[in-house]
């Protein structure tokens, strides 16, 4: 069976590095991007199955890329990633296709578990959010 792949974006370079560890060792396929021209790319080059998406990033916002990644497949999973609580940007992103969001900082084991049933096919709620 072909691993599912994983996109994070994120332009911190530490979070990157955990989450792509952490999905790495459940046994993904895992890309990286820093900023929302590399996150397109990638969607284009290796269609990913589900994108852990940061809602602020220089140049181009999440909101942005969400909008751009559902115009190229509505089918990939997009989960959003915040460290503001910006409630408007949150419910917008849900509109536009976002499964559920995360508010950093966020317990890792959380962020597994919904990548894990979001990828097995299963749900789970979709406004789940860190501590």
């Amino acid at each position: 069976m072909e691993k599912k792949k994983l996109l994070i974006v994120d332009d911190q370079v530490g979070i990157r590095i955990l989450l792509l560890e952490v999905f790495a060792t459940e046994g993904y396929d895992t890309f990286q991007a820093a900023n929302g021209r590399a996150a397109l790319d990638i969607v284009r080059s290796h269609r990913p199955d589900l994108v852990l998406l940061d809602m602020k990033i220089p140049g181009m916002d999440g909101l942005e890329i969400l909008k751009q990644i559902k115009e190229y497949d509505r089918d990939i999973k997009v989960i959003m990633m915040t460290a503001y609580g910006e409630l408007d940007m949150i419910k917008e992103a849900t509109d536009l296709g976002a499964l559920m969001h995360f508010t950093k900082p966020f317990d890792i084991d959380e962020m597994r578990l919904a990548v894990n049933m979001q990828l097995s096919g299963g749900s789970v709620s979709r406004f789940a959010t860190g501590s």
